[in-house]
């Protein structure tokens, strides 16, 4: 947000938001900067947006955590995390009752797994039992943020949005390493929905540190109820699995068939709720391309009886350093915006203002986000 300019252009951005015909946004505030320290907290930037957001006639998505957090918090190793960040959920609930819409905290399973198991952010760690950690107290904050709004807000909904993702083995002596990681992508998704996980990834979560009074946790305080599945999917989703553990991303099912999977095992509503693809400069039709894939896998999800309620387009304008997933500070603009940096529309801009335009009213439901 800083360094493509929001912070100094955030009603010009929200302005073209709205000029794309976008009804529902999902937005966060700054985490790291509004939570100060225990229940202390700067509103100021916070109130601004969502004030004119509010002006504009836009309905948020409150995205509450959104990968890092405060300094004085440390990182998603310290068990404290939980409790504080549901502190700060109910207190942004109190102060925007307007707000019903909201995803505590964004790709659980992304955020453990880049974490405590690839070591590039937080704590930078690289391990099972770092990993199981980290998923543990994020769907532990995730659950109780949940709780504390709903104390606050009581008909407040839950878009939980997490990556969807799948493992393919090369080879046969690959298939059960695939297996796990096939199994290890629901894991943040269990736990919030109380989905009782298989034995073989039980043994893996107690081995690596969760008790039994922590799986139990999960199983009867699960947010099942209130929630909205939020599905994200890009073409880095699909991986080829080689037997020494080893794997590159190869994309071959698509939206359409793993979305079928998380929706088989949760039965929840479910919201696309990111994708993407680079503008090359090149060959501008890339971008438009891959909208127009996606949201046709959107369409035969509906017409195939699975209750899609959203689509969503991340971002609005370009982004920088994310070729890196911000691990080196190279100022690299990423052509995935629908606008660019100087807030001129692409050609996958005018594809989704057209889109939603062309398509409003004529499905069972309008709802067309922009993250």
């Amino acid at each position: 947000m800083e360094k493509t300019g929001h912070y100094r252009r955030w009603k010009e951005d929200l302005a073209l938001v709205k000029e794309l015909g976008i009804d529902v946004l999902r937005y966060g505030p700054p985490y790291y900067r509004v939570h100060l320290a225990p229940q202390r907290y700067d509103w100021e930037f916070t109130d601004l947006a969502f004030a004119e957001i509010r002006r504009l006639g836009i309905t948020p998505i409150a995205d509450l955590c959104h990968f890092g957090i405060p300094d004085w918090l440390g990182d998603f190793q310290n068990p404290e995390f939980p409790h504080y960040f549901a502190e700060y959920a109910q207190a942004f609930a109190r102060r925007f009752p307007w707000v019903t819409f909201y995803t505590p905290i964004n790709e659980m399973y992304v955020t453990a797994k880049f974490s405590a198991r690839l070591g590039l952010w937080n704590e930078r760690l690289s391990g099972d039992r770092a990993f199981v950690t980290a998923t543990k107290h994020l769907a532990k904050a995730n659950i109780l943020a949940t709780e504390a709004i709903l104390a606050v807000q009581p008909v407040a909904k839950f878009i939980q949005s997490e990556s969807s993702e799948f493992f393919h083995p090369v080879s046969p002596e690959a298939s059960r390493i695939a297996q796990h990681l096939n199994e290890m992508r629901f894991l943040s998704f269990d736990l919030n929905y109380g989905f009782d996980v298989c034995a073989t990834m039980y043994e893996y979560l107690m081995d690596n540190g969760m008790t039994r009074g922590e799986y139990h946790f999960f199983l009867d305080r699960n947010v099942k109820a209130v929630c909205i599945m939020g599905n994200d999917y890009y073409a880095t989703n699909e991986h080829i699995v080689y037997p020494d553990g080893q794997s590159y991303v190869c994309e071959m099912f698509g939206y359409y068939v793993i979305t079928r999977q998380y929706y088989d095992r949760y039965r929840l509503p479910v919201m696309h709720t990111e994708t993407n693809n680079r503008d090359s400069g090149q060959n501008e039709k890339d971008a438009r391309m891959w909208l127009e894939r996606q949201w046709a896998n959107l369409l035969r999800l509906k017409q195939d009886g699975v209750p899609i309620i959203g689509f969503t387009w991340y971002s609005l304008i370009d982004q920088i350093d994310w070729d890196t997933l911000l691990a080196e500070d190279n100022g690299t603009v990423n052509r995935y915006g629908l606008f660019d940096l100087e807030r001129r529309i692409r050609p996958v801009g005018e594809a989704y203002r057209d889109l939603i335009g062309t398509w409003r009213g004529k499905i069972s439901t309008d709802v067309l986000c922009l993250d």
